[in-house]
């Protein structure tokens, strides 16, 4: 049975998922304190061939969060990596700029609570 491009693209994404989420496993074994998040057009559903993967590294402390986004970036995981302190994510996700408040609301947390 032939499938549907929504089918296929379906599959794609939770495909990405899957392997984002293992990555984030390996890259928060040692900081089971700390939390990787998915933003932008793959954590929205619209992405394209074009897409990158943009993704938020939050710790206890910038310093923690900053080694966070370096072993993102060294997995291969993520094109783009923000590190924020925990405190720094609260502030920004429920805040007044537009720009934070979507991507807290739109964002897809990669790692277990």
């Amino acid at each position: 049975m032939a499938s549907t491009i929504r089918e296929i693209r379906h599959r794609k994404r939770e495909q990405r998922l899957r392997d984002l989420r293992r990555d984030a496993a390996t890259a928060l074994a040692n900081q089971p304190s700390s939390s990787l998040w998915l933003f932008g057009s793959w954590a929205r559903g619209d992405w394209d061939s074009y897409s990158d993967v943009d993704v938020l590294a939050i710790a206890p402390s910038r310093h923690e969060a900053s080694g966070l986004a370096n072993a993102v970036l060294e997995l291969g995981m993520a094109d783009d990596v923000l590190a924020l302190s925990e405190q720094e994510w609260q502030a920004r996700r429920n805040g007044d700029d537009p720009y934070w408040r979507a991507i807290g609301r739109d964002a897809l947390r990669l790692s277990a609570p």
